[in-house]
């Protein structure tokens, strides 16, 4: 139990979030309205991914470092997870701009880049599946996870603010926090991000055990 109390935290605050998302009490903004509960969820699966990524950019440079097979394993399994909070961060967005923009998608800067992110990491993903032999799939795949993670950030948060934009924080649209995140807002949201991140190392651990001992089997 010692071992796993980060795993009851984790429930704990997602609970406590999804609880407050869905019925505390949030400012009364124009256009937002209700839909800026999405800020406790749309944001933080964002953040977690980011975090996420860092990890498994990590894990393949002590990869390249070491040789060890794992490290490229837990590499793998990190991306996967973030890829995953990715696509619900997108999907989540999707459902926001399609409430306060109009449309789920709309030509943005912003969204387009996040697009290609995505798909920088998908690519990542059918690389890997392109190779039978361990060592060198591993070495490959290592050196392109470094350099989509380097990419994906100045991609995501520098592009966007260098032409308009819709979406906050960029384009010269000032970020939540400039105008009406109050601090009810906050006692959510820092533990949604928070709360998020244990869960996609959660979910990572969980991949982690799962191929360590299908690996074991097949020896």
């Amino acid at each position: 139990m010692k071992k796993n109390w980060w795993k009851a935290l984790a429930v704990f605050i997602l609970t406590y979030v999804i609880l407050q998302g869905l019925l505390g009490v949030v400012p009364r903004q124009p256009i937002l309205n209700e839909s800026i509960r999405n800020v406790y969820f749309h944001v933080p699966l964002w953040f977690s991914m980011i975090v996420l990524l860092l990890t498994s950019a990590v894990y393949s440079i002590r990869y390249l470092r070491s040789g060890r097979l794992d490290d490229d394993l837990v590499a793998v399994e990190f991306a996967n997870s973030a890829i995953l909070f990715g696509l619900l961060g997108c999907l989540t967005g999707s459902i926001w701009a399609n409430f306060t923009w109009g449309e789920p998608w709309p030509n943005d800067p912003k969204l387009n880049s996040v697009a290609v992110g995505m798909l920088m990491y998908l690519a990542y993903l059918i690389l890997r599946g392109s190779f039978d032999d361990e060592q060198r799939r591993a070495r490959i795949s290592a050196v392109y996870n470094i350099f989509a993670f380097a990419v994906f950030v100045p991609l995501i948060f520098i592009v966007p603010r260098l032409t308009d934009s819709l979406h906050p924080g960029n384009g010269g649209n000032p970020a939540f926090g400039k105008y009406d995140m109050d601090n009810r807002i906050r006692m959510v949201f820092y533990p949604a991000v928070i709360g998020f991140t244990l869960l996609g190392v959660w979910i990572t651990e969980l991949r982690v055990r799962y191929r360590r001992l299908k690996a074991a089997l097949d020896d």
